[in-house]
């Protein structure tokens, strides 16, 4: 079976290196750029599986690459896992809502990037279920056609906005949204309402739901996502 192929876009060699060993080392394909022109050569040349993106490189930083790969008809499926330094997260926050599908800070476990780059390629290979398609997800259960979330077989009663939010992010377990990708989701674009009134219906959500509620993962400064 053909390797899954990974286009590391590193600008500091050490760090690229180290990279290339420990997933090589994980029976990954390992290809390598240090900058944002030599990432997108690449793209052209022969896509990849996946991309783990620094976000501060020299020239067409990681933002600007992120948005012409996720801009292109032909690339906007590629995951886009940012590489990035602590206490960035307006940059994060912007990748994402370019449509990077996940982020990994530095310093970083060899484990966990791993970890975090395994389940962004499995989730590009699993298909999205319709948008009415029941959901289950352990005790839970969603069915969008009917407006009805089970738990444990009882009903559990939510608000419109609570529902979208909740079907939201379990059709999409381990995804990252910012508040106001969210807000757009389920209310749609230039909706008067504040980021900030997400973090209201999230606490609703996790008391409604009692002990499954932790499942709702903050991302400090960032967003939420279903783990």
């Amino acid at each position: 079976m053909a390797k899954e192929s990974i286009l590391v876009v590193e600008d500091e060699d050490d760090i690229r290196e180290l990279l290339r060993y420990n997933l090589a080392k994980e029976g990954l394909q390992v290809i390598g750029a240090a900058t944002g022109e030599e990432a997108l050569q690449a793209v052209q040349g022969r896509l990849p599986d996946l991309i783990l993106l620094d976000l501060m490189l020299p020239g067409i930083d990681g933002l600007e690459v992120c948005r012409i790969i996720k801009g292109a008809p032909e690339t906007r499926h590629l995951p886009i896992v940012m590489l990035t330094a602590k206490g960035e997260e307006a940059d994060i926050v912007a990748g994402l809502e370019l449509g990077a599908d996940d982020y990994i800070t530095k310093p970083f476990s060899p484990r966990v990037l791993l970890a975090r780059l395994r389940a962004a390629l499995r989730r590009r290979s699993l298909p999205l279920p319709p948008e009415n398609a029941p959901l289950k997800t352990g005790e839970l259960v969603i069915h969008p056609g009917r407006h009805e979330v089970l738990l444990q077989g009882e009903p559990v009663h939510l608000t419109v906005t609570e529902f979208r939010l909740l079907h939201l992010l379990v059709r999409k377990p381990g995804w990252v949204f910012t508040r106001s990708q969210i807000v757009n989701e389920i209310h749609g674009n230039d909706y008067p309402v504040s980021d900030r009134s997400i973090d209201v219906q999230i606490v609703s959500l996790r008391k409604k739901l009692g002990e499954f509620g932790s499942h709702l993962e903050t991302i400090r400064g960032i967003g939420y996502r279903y783990k």
